[in-house]
């Protein structure tokens, strides 16, 4: 049997889109329908916005833990949290974590290597790209990392906060990420990790000047890998 997935939800539309991704996905794996169990636990975003908002990295993993004992409870073998920025708290709390985790910039950073990328453009809420989340990861891995411009960081958590996590897709949005993937595309990288998951619902193959890395669906792939192969 595969194992059971806990997904330590942040932002509904990010949560959303990893669940279905794993129940989507699931069927190449184990047939027709198939998925393994999932359970999700999401406390309001209006409490992690606070912390972060008051640097208050401890009062986020307090939040992540408390979603990782309710999952615990229901029978998860493991956790995911499809949020990229929260992972900066993940740290302070893991030692006492009932479960494991998958971190969702090692997924990210194993992904980029397997696919011969040597510098990525970051993109993210002003918390994520102001923090060590994705280049100590990438670091580690000898590839190199250009984040926004402070004008750049100010329009995308605008769009992340404003539009993107109330379901709001807009044209000018698109837009703007085309022009800053651009950006880092003439400045020497190789691809973009879309490193909130939300902007995967506005940035694509189709649409981005340079080749993605979607963190959410890459950690929901990792995760089904991991149920199935354990």
């Amino acid at each position: 049997m595969p194992q059971h997935i806990g997904i330590v939800g942040c932002s509904a539309e990010g949560a959303a889109l990893c669940y279905k991704t794993i129940c989507a996905d699931g069927a190449q794996l184990l047939g027709p329908h198939a998925h393994p169990e999932v359970s999700m636990h999401t406390p309001s975003l209006a409490g992690y916005v606070e912390c972060l908002d008051r640097g208050d990295l401890q009062g986020v993993g307090e939040l992540m833990l408390a979603s990782a004992h309710k999952l615990a409870k229901t029978g998860a073998d493991f956790l995911v949290c499809p949020d990229n920025t929260i992972h900066q708290a993940l740290p302070l709390i893991e030692a006492r974590s009932p479960l494991p985790w998958l971190h969702i910039a090692e997924v990210v950073a194993a992904e980029a290597v397997e696919r011969g990328y040597r510098r990525l453009g970051l993109t993210g809420t002003r918390w994520l790209v102001d923090s060590e989340v994705y280049p100590e990861k990438l670091a580690a891995r000898r590839l190199a990392c250009m984040r926004p411009s402070d004008a750049e960081r100010d329009d995308i958590q605008r769009i992340i906060m404003d539009e993107l996590v109330y379901g709001v897709f807009k044209p000018e949005a698109v837009a703007r990420f085309q022009q800053l993937i651009g950006r880092m595309k003439d400045e020497g990288c190789d691809a973009v990790i879309l490193g909130c998951t939300e902007i995967p619902l506005i940035v694509n193959d189709t649409n981005s000047p340079l080749p993605l890395l979607d963190s959410t669906r890459l950690l929901a792939r990792a995760a089904l890998r991991r149920a199935v192969q354990a």
